[in-house]
């Protein structure tokens, strides 16, 4: 009989615990459901309230995975959910959302290795409160290039109002994030964001690039912003990466990165990091800037 685990006032059957999904790190389904445990209660107000697209490998990441968009109606009903209607088509996605230790476990038991988030909230679906950059690099780009990269970013946030917040992503790259106040939609905060990565670029273009196709970039550095369209999603903070390694994305202090690495945090790791430090990422919607006032001071560089 598969045991039961009593969270925040739910009874969790958990199954399979010593299945195991990472192979090359031995680590199996108990210790993961361990991990999400342990960083739940800083995970979780970063999942609160937004849509999340699960990727799921029930048999671990040997074997190919799946993204879950929608719920499919087959979760519990004490799990919220959403309903997102299609822009372009008649129909609908009902998305699942993570708010308590329970659902996170629940969804964890259903084989879900990465959580990834909307940038926007149910409060205010068509608003964005998340401005995000993705420094992706190529094969053969040093750790003290892409630190140098994010450093641009945060420096180029500041100078026009926004706050920058950092995140090793668990694989090959930075997040350079910033809180908005929800002032505009998906498609001003998208354009937003695409000439702040065009600014950065524009300054560096044998190091930096903006062009979507992979044969376009050679050996540079893609500032991506696709992140920040309606219904994209970025990686969430504490979230496992389903990758050899067992790596997950953690929200770093500015004064860390010169120490850190993309890649450089196991679960084992974060514990002991949360258990001596608080989350870099709380508080950081006391700094959400105007994206209507970064624009103008964006265009005002350009004057």
């Amino acid at each position: 009989m598969a045991p039961l685990i009593h969270v925040a006032g739910h009874d969790i059957k958990v199954t399979t615990l010593d299945k195991v999904l990472f192979p090359d790190d031995g680590i199996t389904k108990g210790d993961m459901l361990v991990h999400y445990l342990a960083v739940a209660e800083a995970m979780l107000p970063h999942l609160a309230g937004r849509p999340l697209t699960l990727r799921r490998f029930p048999h671990g990441i040997v074997t190919e995975g799946f993204f879950q968009k929608d719920t499919g109606g087959r979760f519990p009903d004490w799990i919220d959910t959403v309903e997102v209607a299609h822009r372009h088509s008649e129909g609908s996605v009902r998305y699942v959302m993570c708010d308590d230790a329970a659902s996170l476990l629940y969804l964890a038991n259903q084989g879900t290795i990465e959580f990834h988030i909307w940038t926007a909230t149910v409060a205010n679906l068509g608003h964005p409160d998340r401005l995000v950059m993705d420094l992706d690099p190529p094969q053969g780009v040093t750790v003290a290039e892409l630190r140098s990269v994010a450093r641009r970013a945060r420096d180029l946030y500041a100078d026009l109002g926004l706050t920058a917040y950092l995140q090793a992503t668990g694989g090959r790259g930075y997040h350079v994030v910033a809180p908005l106040d929800r002032g505009a939609n998906f498609r001003f905060v998208r354009d937003l964001a695409g000439d702040l990565a065009a600014r950065l670029a524009a300054d560096d273009p044998d190091r930096l690039t903006t062009a979507h196709r992979k044969n376009r970039r050679g050996d540079r550095i893609f500032l991506d912003v696709n992140r920040n369209g309606r219904a994209q999603t970025f990686i969430a903070p504490y979230s496992l990466r389903a990758r050899p390694g067992a790596t997950v994305a953690t929200p770093l202090e500015w004064s860390e990165l010169g120490r850190s690495t993309p890649n450089g945090f196991t679960t084992a790791a974060v514990r002991r990091r949360l258990a001596r430090k608080a989350d870099p990422w709380a508080g950081m919607d006391d700094h959400a800037a105007s994206p209507g006032a970064v624009r103008k001071r964006l265009d005002a560089l350009d004057d």
